[in-house]
């Protein structure tokens, strides 16, 4: 009998030492869990503005933007968000009930931020969630209109690179496309080649247009890579060889 009274003390101070996490707690748990995974797809090597950060987060499932701090991901400390998540649990107990709980985290979007941080519960800001314009699209290369308005020289003709030019010009492409033309050997080369952050693959566009022979293509998106020189009119006129 006297060991049974020894031991009774010992079950409160087990459930009081923390190990049995309640309802609320793995709820809140579970929104922190969502908040840093949003963390983790928001990162990202390519230069953005704050404004852009904001749209791609509002875009993802079950966060909410409540507030951005900052300009842009590669000025100073980057983007700093207050997002809001949701986190669900079962309260343990004899009749358990799914806990369902809302809160506030806060994300920093820095090339500097490390890979995983966990989120920081923050303070809810007042309001409803921020609202953001979708950021405009790139300018596009026309592909298929380049390849029906450039010349066909038949062989044994001659290219005229004035021409060439004529036919791009009255294409009325956005003057934010980069145009380069050089005659080399009797062969016109041609670079037509959009605005590109330095970190992505630009999706630019050569072009040759050669007695008996007008090629417009896309190089592959390994030689469309910044430094790589896929984008440059040396390759429109001698090809690198494909990637292995």
């Amino acid at each position: 009998m006297r060991r049974l009274l020894l031991l009774a003390p010992v079950l409160p101070a087990l459930t009081g030492c923390g190990v049995i996490q309640s309802g609320d707690e793995k709820a809140s748990d579970a929104a922190r869990a969502e908040a840093t995974k949003a963390g983790m797809r928001l990162d990202s090597q390519r230069p953005r503005t704050a404004e852009e950060v904001g749209y791609a987060a509002s875009r993802l499932d079950g966060v909410e933007v409540l507030r951005v701090t900052g300009t842009a991901t590669h000025d100073g400390d980057g983007v700093g968000l207050i997002v809001r998540t949701t986190g669900s649990a079962l309260e343990s107990g004899l009749d358990p009930q799914t806990i369902t709980v809302r809160r506030c985290f806060a994300l920093r979007v820095s090339p500097r931020t490390e890979w995983g941080e966990e989120a920081r519960e923050a303070d809810c800001p007042d309001g409803p969630p921020l609202r953001f314009a979708p950021p405009p699209e790139p300018p596009q290369v026309p592909f298929d209109a380049v390849r029906s308005r450039l010349p066909r020289v038949p062989k044994g003709g001659r290219v005229d690179e004035a021409e060439v030019r004529r036919a791009l010009a009255s294409l009325d492409m956005d003057p934010a496309i980069t145009t380069q033309v050089k005659t080399e050997d009797g062969r016109v080369g041609i670079l037509l080649s959009p605005p590109s952050d330095g970190y992505s693959p630009t999706d630019c566009v050569l072009a040759v247009v050669a007695p008996g022979d007008t090629s417009v293509w896309m190089p592959s998106r390994m030689q469309r890579m910044p430094g790589e020189g896929g984008c440059s009119v040396g390759n429109a006129l001698h090809p690198l060889p494909p990637p292995h």
